[in-house]
């Protein structure tokens, strides 16, 4: 897969938590890096798809499976 700068696990967390969490670990990112996001609330797929149109971030990949979703977010 990608190189990852740093990964999150908001496993088990509820809206808005995962993109709540997702946003202070980018504040703490350099431009161009990547963050792994894995998350359990189906309501993160909107979430984050609304929250990179409205910022300069970008999902690189995104899936997901009987378990969890899975973002590659590049930090803008």
């Amino acid at each position: 897969m990608k190189n990852v700068d740093v990964e999150l696990d908001v496993t088990g967390l509820s809206c808005p938590m995962p993109l709540l969490k997702a946003k202070l670990a980018l504040n703490n990112m350099e431009s161009q890096q990547i963050l792994k996001v894995v998350a359990t609330d189906p309501g993160s797929e909107k979430d984050f798809q609304l929250f990179v149109e409205q910022s300069d971030h970008q999902i690189l990949d995104f899936q997901k499976d009987e378990q969890a979703y899975f973002y590659w977010i590049r930090k803008g």
